[in-house]
């Protein structure tokens, strides 16, 4: 469920609020390959199961990519702002991926404002989104991503 902010402007001095977790994602192999297709990134690591099974994983792995990339699918489970004119993400402080996904694994973000600030015609927010998966320790992701809302 969303932190619910109803504008922009509300997000003023909300750093360090915990935004809570997301709902979890299964990171199936078709996942993985329409990945591998979209980016022409056909590692065997990530598509070929078989060869993968006996390589450092165990198995096939999402692109780090692929799970930075749904940072976008969870950014709304975390976060809403409402009564803006626009949003727009523009861009990430901070990219790690301390551990693989491996496929038939679930993951799920956390989220947590880092900072607010006032910019021109708008407010900027840094969220910490951690991918966690499930039963392991470490995250698969960890990346401090910027928007900006605009009334």
């Amino acid at each position: 469920m969303s932190m619910i902010y109803k504008t922009p402007g509300d997000l003023m001095g909300q750093d360090g609020t915990d935004l809570g977790v997301t709902d979890w994602v299964a990171i199936e192999q078709a996942r993985v390959d329409l990945f591998a297709d979209a980016t022409d990134d056909h590692q065997w690591i990530h598509v070929d199961p078989d060869r993968a099974r006996d390589g450092p994983f165990g198995g096939t792995i999402a692109h780090g990519y692929l799970t930075l990339a749904l940072v976008n699918k969870f950014l709304p489970q975390l976060i809403c702002v409402d009564q803006m004119s626009m949003g727009v993400n523009y861009g990430c402080e901070k990219v790690r991926f301390p551990s693989p996904v491996k496929v038939g694994a679930r993951i799920r973000g956390k989220g947590e404002i880092v900072k607010v600030e006032e910019v021109k015609g708008g407010v900027q927010s840094t969220v910490r989104v951690t991918i966690e998966i499930e039963g392991e320790d470490r995250p698969a992701c960890v990346v401090d991503t910027i928007s900006r809302y605009y009334p």
